[in-house]
């Protein structure tokens, strides 16, 4: 009896021990079959905070620490901001979705219907955005799940922008003030994620906007204005980059979504300039924000819905006179420091001019949904551009601040955008590189992902 016990409990050993073996190699199957980092970060490993961060000390050119940023955005400004861009207000960009490229004709075609943009019932806009009645049908206001090119609707009503100055950005290229062909675009429903965008197309807008409108000036060549705008593109850039790794489509067959770890590792994570880049781009336009306080402080956010906007005011005065933003990073970036030179005025316009041929370039996406999320993220940047340095392309000095909706619009969901990049940086970065790291270190490591895209 003992006998035949022992040799049942020897059995059930080897079955525990062959199902466990089982198990392991079922699951170094599947990570290999979709790149290690990819599978990993379908069960949100990869998501534990590391206070390991490499980055430490003051941010280049900023008056703030890495380490200060990274807790003021973990405890005050990203709860806030992921708030305030789902209101009302926040959530619709007015945009010009369909312009010729100034540049070159467009070839850009995308792979998938995510490129397309989602546009809204009219029931849904808040009553100041509403527009008379110009029977549409139904079909035509909502979102065409599945058709690879969703129709837009461009109408708007004229006085959607009641109470806001009318006014173009002398930094942008785009004429705000032209209400023909101009759509409002729910931003919850379009999120900036991968959209299978790619190839020579997306690799001229790049190519065109840093080797001729923001280059990379040896150091000592160029002096710290002219650094500036590649430093914001760079920033700009990571983000972008961020956010398209970290919503990707894994799996197309199986439409598969999840976060490419290998594509956030080769696109920014390797590279320590552009993290810095994306933390000096963040500081640039919160101390944008800041600085315009008192203005966007009694902005009339108006929606036609009392209680969402007075939420909306609250939201945003609770952000712009933070006490442990006022206490911890006071001016997030001294912009009175530049143009103080004889060259000054001509670096002002030079840079100025830089920026709006940059702004031109995003009517060149190929891609509709790219387009809108580069259209807002680059107004937003002219925005706080605008508010740093000028409002005509001359010194403030004596003058008047005037905002448009849309920039305000544009200016605070680029600061959400580059507030979640830091947080995933900041959160997922460390992880990442040791993953990574492994992986090249290993002769007979698995392929990554974004290498069979």
């Amino acid at each position: 009896m003992v006998k035949a016990e022992a040799e049942s409990k020897g059995a059930t050993k080897r079955w525990s021990g062959l199902v466990v073996g089982a198990l392991i190699v079922i699951f170094i199957a599947m990570a290999m079959s979709l790149g290690i980092s990819s599978y990993l970060s379908l069960f949100g490993w990869t998501s534990m905070p590391c206070q390991c961060s490499k980055y430490s000390g003051i941010v280049e050119d900023c008056c703030c620490d890495y380490e200060t940023v990274d807790r003021l955005n973990e405890e005050v400004l990203h709860p806030l901001l992921q708030e305030l861009v789902k209101t009302a207000f926040f959530r619709y960009f007015k945009v010009k979705l369909w312009c010729d490229c100034p540049f070159w004709p467009d070839d850009g075609m995308c792979r998938l219907r995510d490129c397309s943009v989602c546009e809204c019932p009219e029931s849904e806009f808040p009553e100041p955005f509403r527009r008379p009645h110009s029977g549409l049908s139904q079909d035509d206001l909502i979102c065409q799940e599945g058709k690879p090119q969703a129709a837009v609707d461009r109408t708007i009503d004229s006085k959607a922008f009641r109470g806001w100055t009318v006014t173009d950005n002398p930094w942008t290229n785009d004429d705000e003030t032209d209400n023909s062909e101009m759509t409002y675009v729910n931003l919850q429903l379009n999120p900036e994620r991968y959209t299978g965008y790619a190839g020579p197309s997306a690799r001229r807008i790049w190519d065109a906007v840093y080797s001729e409108n923001c280059p990379k000036y040896p150091s000592e060549e160029s002096c710290q204005e002219e650094k500036i705008l590649y430093k914001l593109i760079s920033g700009l850039h990571s983000s972008i980059s961020i956010h398209i790794a970290g919503d990707y489509l894994l799996d197309e067959a199986r439409n598969l979504w999840g976060q490419n770890l290998s594509l956030m590792y080769d696109r920014v994570l390797q590279y320590p300039d552009r993290v810095r880049n994306l933390y000096f781009t963040f500081l640039f336009v919160l101390r944008a924000v800041t600085k315009a306080a008192d203005y966007l402080e009694y902005a009339e956010y108006d929606t036609g819905n009392l209680t969402e906007d007075l939420r909306t005011m609250s939201l945003m005065r609770q952000l712009l006179f933070n006490p442990k933003l006022k206490a911890a990073c006071p001016i997030p970036y001294d912009e009175a420091k530049l143009w103080r030179g004889q060259r000054g005025p001509e670096l002002k316009q030079k840079i100025q001019q830089q920026f709006r041929n940059i702004s031109a370039l995003m009517d060149c996406v190929g891609c509709e949904k790219c387009r809108l999320w580069g259209k807002l993220q680059v107004l937003g940047l002219g925005t706080a551009l605008k508010i740093l340095f000028s409002v005509d392309g001359q010194e403030q000095l004596g003058q008047t601040l005037h905002l448009q909706r849309n920039e305000v619009i544009a200016l605070m969901n680029l600061l959400t955008r580059l507030s979640e990049s830091l947080k995933i940086v900041h959160e997922m970065g460390p992880s990442v590189e040791k993953i990574m790291e492994g992986q090249m270190s290993s002769p007979s490591a698995p392929k990554s992902s974004w290498q069979w895209i």
